[in-house]
């Protein structure tokens, strides 16, 4: 498979959600810099075509059907792909749930709930399984799909803000408890992607051209993180849209002395640690 950048070659990664959209692209960015790529998800025909699409461009691809929210599940995939691919080096937490468009009091608890588990039970158990190994080689990196909705007040799509907002949280506090193994974790907002997802927003069709991002920026963005351009910012909400990489980093000191691109409250008296 030709292509510049092949610095994941003998590298071996993991996407969910990578049957369609964002997963897809990135699993297929990978493939392209020389990864090994495991895809999951709960639709066997779309995950097939992933793989149909790597391999035809002379990659390596595994393809497991399941439902992230199931640790019977998880563990077969993560096992599965441990036994065919090897050790995985990279995981993409990108399957997730949109949940529905209501008030809070008029959603569905049901509904509610299933978004939250999606988004955060999902990847608490993909990381969950991945990371014994890769604190044991003391290497890997875990790069969870985030939101900008999740940083600020969404009264529309509630439980959606809040599964984002705890996956920021659940990131830099993952990143915080393997500091001193070689791993690192990043947190990433794509912005607005022309996927399915996004078309269940509400008007999302009157947006402006200009407020969409390409979901190739998007997959060039987390390959670079998976590469290890970024490790220095583990732990730190990256916005695809807003964020240029170069320009973090050449922040980073900044970064770290003051705490930014993490949740933080604050107070009367500045943010409170």
């Amino acid at each position: 498979m030709d292509s510049i950048d092949r610095r994941l070659e003998g590298r071996v990664a993991l996407v969910t959600g990578g049957g369609r959209g964002i997963g897809k692209a990135i699993a297929i960015a990978f493939a392209r810099a020389g990864a090994s790529v495991a895809v999951t998800a709960r639709s066997e025909a779309e995950l097939n075509a992933t793989a149909r699409t790597i391999r035809a461009a002379g990659g390596r691809c595994l393809a497991v059907a399941g439902d992230v929210t199931s640790p019977a599940d998880v563990d077969r995939v993560v096992l599965g792909a441990a036994a065919e691919l090897g050790p995985i080096d990279v995981l993409v937490n990108n399957a997730g749930a949109v949940g529905e468009f209501a008030t809070p009091w008029a959603s569905d608890p049901d509904v509610w709930w299933r978004t939250m588990e999606v988004n955060v039970r999902g990847p608490m158990l993909f990381t969950r399984a991945v990371l014994p190994a890769m604190v044991a080689r003391a290497q890997g990196r875990v790069i969870n799909i985030g939101s900008y909705v999740g940083i600020r007040p969404t009264p529309d799509n509630v439980a959606y803000a809040t599964s984002k907002a705890a996956l920021a949280r659940y990131t830099d506090s993952l990143a915080a408890a393997v500091s001193g193994d070689e791993i690192s974790v990043f947190v990433v907002s794509p912005g607005l992607v022309r996927t399915e997802m996004a078309e269940q927003i509400p008007g999302v069709q009157e947006f402006p051209e200009e407020a969409w991002v390409p979901v190739e920026s998007v997959s060039a963005y987390v390959l670079r993180l998976a590469c290890g351009d970024a490790d220095v910012l583990t732990g730190r909400f990256l916005h695809v849209a807003a964020d240029d990489l170069d320009e973090l980093l050449a922040s980073e000191g900044v970064i770290r002395e003051q705490g930014l691109h993490q949740l933080r409250l604050l107070t009367r008296d500045g943010p409170a640690d």
